[in-house]
């Protein structure tokens, strides 16, 4: 791997790549051994994010019409429980007619052949709406979907294969380590999903994320940055960029933890900070939580239920909430009544508001915009607009001065 290590905090700290990269290599090394008849011991793989990894292939054994490679999985120095697992991949010609039938594929369209993709012993089912992927498939997300696709295409397009590919991805130990995620209250049964967006594992503790937000809000305000824009992670980055207009280049990623920044932001002298995030985090701040991880706290179904109930919900829509999973299903239900959702957010917005407030002190004007990628904005405190302008003039500004 380019770029093997990572300092943190003068430490040396080994990266390690996802489950979804593991994939990849095994399909590409499953798709080689059978469309060309060559054992690989390594693979090499450009990641989403234009990394080269070379990935050792643990295992292979191929028949007739089908080839299977496994990759064990090497989370470097993060603390991943999938660590150390091996992630298999069969590729075939053919498959049995009952699941070949039962519709659980994903499905890539190529000239002159086709990609079934789908998970196998080890690998979860989603069961409920508004994760990644759709409920009654398998726990694929879509990055690592399109990696694994991308492999064996190449190598069916070199070998001028034809008609159909059926590829299935397993973690044999899945079911086991799945006990220890928070894959069932998500709505993932049966073992583990398949996850990455950048390909790597980069190895962070919980300090050390601390500090790298320290340090950018620090060369921010050293830079001359006043007011601040935050987001949580790729969500808010993604949505700021495509529905507001602004840029990270003025901003940080502060993860979960949202009060530790407002703290640094503080002591930083920024004057003006305002977060954007998607309300499956945010809403947790509506709560008093400051450290919107899922292991520390939750409250957003809590709250929903709550200010649902205060604005008329009765007591079936209530438990209802009370029993969804993702925010995006709760609104759902709130929107079943004309005008709730509208009236729920509002109160929401109110009570992060005064929570955000009561941390950032005197100092620090702060001000907050939550979505959700089905919906766009659900709500915006005071504040917010008027730090939209301030933060994209700033912006502006700086691109008409490098100009």
């Amino acid at each position: 791997m380019e770029d093997q290590y990572t300092y943190v905090n003068q430490k040396k700290l080994k990266k390690g790549f996802t489950t979804g990269s593991c994939g990849a290599a095994a399909a590409l090394a499953a798709a080689v051994l059978l469309f060309e008849g060559e054992e690989l011991n390594q693979v090499n793989l450009i990641t989403p994010k234009g990394a080269e990894l070379r990935i050792q292939i643990a295992e292979a054994e191929s028949g007739d019409d089908f080839a299977q490679c496994g990759v064990i999985k090497d989370s470097g120095d993060d603390p991943d429980i999938t660590n150390g697992a091996m992630v298999t991949v069969r590729i075939s010609r053919h498959a049995e007619e009952e699941i070949r039938t039962d519709g659980k594929w994903y499905l890539d369209e190529q000239e002159g052949f086709s990609l079934f993709l789908r998970g196998g012993a080890g690998i979860g089912m989603v069961t409920r709406a508004g994760l990644s992927c759709p409920p009654g498939m398998w726990a694929i997300n879509p990055v690592p979907r399109k990696m694994i696709f991308q492999q064996v295409a190449a190598v069916c397009r070199r070998c001028s294969v034809a008609g159909p590919v059926y590829i299935t991805i397993e973690i044999p130990e899945g079911i086991r380590l799945a006990e220890k995620t928070f894959n069932p209250q998500l709505g993932i049964v049966g073992g583990l999903s398949v996850l990455g967006t950048s390909g790597i594992v980069e190895p962070m503790s919980e300090a050390a994320l601390v500090e790298t937000i320290r340090l950018e809000i620090r060369q921010k305000a050293a830079e001359g940055i006043r007011n601040l824009l935050v987001v949580p992670g790729n969500y808010g980055e993604r949505f700021v960029s495509e529905h507001m207009r602004l840029s990270l280049k003025d901003g940080v990623k502060c993860s979960n933890f949202i009060g530790n920044t407002i703290d640094i932001a503080v002591e930083s002298g920024i004057e003006k900070l305002l977060f954007v995030g998607h309300a499956g985090k945010l809403l947790k701040i509506a709560a008093g939580v400051m450290n919107t991880h899922s292991s520390m706290a939750d409250g957003r179904m809590e709250c929903l239920a709550a200010y649902g109930a205060a604005c008329g919900a009765d007591q079936e829509m209530v438990q209802r909430i009370l029993n969804c999973i993702t925010v995006d299903e709760a609104l759902g239900i709130l929107e079943e009544r004309d005008g709730l959702r509208e009236a729920v957010m509002e109160m929401a917005m109110r009570r992060m508001d005064a929570h955000l407030k009561r941390r950032a002190g005197a100092e620090l004007q702060i001000a907050t915009v939550m979505f959700t990628n089905d919906r766009g904005i659900l709500g915006a405190t005071p504040q917010a607009e008027e730090m939209i302008r301030l933060i994209r003039s700033a912006g502006d500004t700086k691109g008409e001065n490098k100009a």
